[in-house]
């Protein structure tokens, strides 16, 4: 079987293993991003974790490598993430092996996944909602990256002037308030997972960070809606694991913000939280045909 090395890399997990041409994932793995050490250490867990990935097995070995990073990205650098603190990070800083290797944005890659394996879509917007929030923007059936490549940071569209400090170096940004990251920081509690149960359970706390949560993300949306008209919006990444909690109160919150037209629909990712993983294959693929 032919396959090539796909890493998916976010802001608490990396996600690695091998894809077929078909997105097929085989020999998934998981393992830490090490972010509160800082920049470096999360380049060198991401080398040995492409150093692992394309060892020889059984006489066989990837074709290619595929990596998706969060933030800023060109084909040849990272060149910007509030999440790990990084800035001009070239390809070769993160790996040496001798194959083809492709760099992406993860977000777009897992939209590029979302339109090849997932429902697709003309005008969609796909927006993983993980430690971080980014988008991945589909206009008339295609990705838009926009002139600089800099398109979907809709995590730093300000929801709340002066509110609370990002990583990006703003304040009151979306992904302040509604990342799962955020969410957990603010409730004191490993992950956004925890917040939601509490919040059903009725914890005050929780109750009101899940409930800010949804109020930013309607506003970030209501703004995307109003500019770009999509068909609709997809949720992917680790908090659309909440389910109605999320998508319920999503719904009611956009629609009371569009005076004059109807809220697109809103759904949940049919590619859950291994969007990025089969999009970083993708991007792999592409690096074998050099495309």
């Amino acid at each position: 079987m032919d396959y090539v090395a796909a890493l998916d890399v976010g802001g608490t997990t990396m996600k690695g293993g091998f894809v077929a041409r078909d997105g097929t994932i085989h020999d998934f793995q998981r393992r830490p991003t090490p972010r509160a050490q800082g920049p470096d250490q999360v380049i060198a867990a991401i080398s040995a974790f492409i150093a692992d990935l394309t060892r020889p097995r059984d006489g066989a070995r990837p074709l290619a490598v595929g990596l998706a990073v969060p933030g800023l990205v060109t084909p040849t650098h990272a060149v910007f993430s509030a999440a790990f603190g990084w800035r001009d990070v070239p390809v070769a800083a993160f790996t040496d092996v001798d194959l083809p290797v492709a760099l992406g944005h993860d977000v777009r890659s897992a939209g590029e996944a979302e339109l090849a394996h997932g429902e697709g879509g003309t005008d969609v917007l796909y927006l993983p909602i993980g430690t971080g929030i980014a988008g991945a923007v589909v206009l008339s059936g295609a990705l838009y990256g926009g002139a600089g490549g800099w398109a979907g940071q809709i995590g730093h569209i300000p929801v709340r002037p002066d509110g609370l400090p990002c990583g990006c170096g703003g304040r009151g940004c979306l992904a302040a308030y509604a990342s799962g990251g955020a969410v957990a920081s603010r409730c004191g509690v490993d992950g956004a997972a925890e917040v939601v149960r509490r919040a059903g359970e009725g914890d005050a706390l929780a109750v009101r960070v899940w409930d800010e949560a949804v109020e930013a993300l309607a506003l970030g949306l209501a703004t995307y809606t109003l500019l770009l008209d999509p068909g609709a919006v997809v949720i992917g990444g680790g908090v659309a694991q909440a389910g109605d909690a999320l998508l319920v109160p999503l719904r009611e919150r956009l629609a009371g913000l569009l005076a004059f037209r109807p809220a697109p629909p809103i759904r949940a990712s049919r590619l859950g939280a291994l969007a990025g993983l089969m999009g970083a294959g993708l991007l792999g693929w592409r690096a074998l045909s050099g495309a």
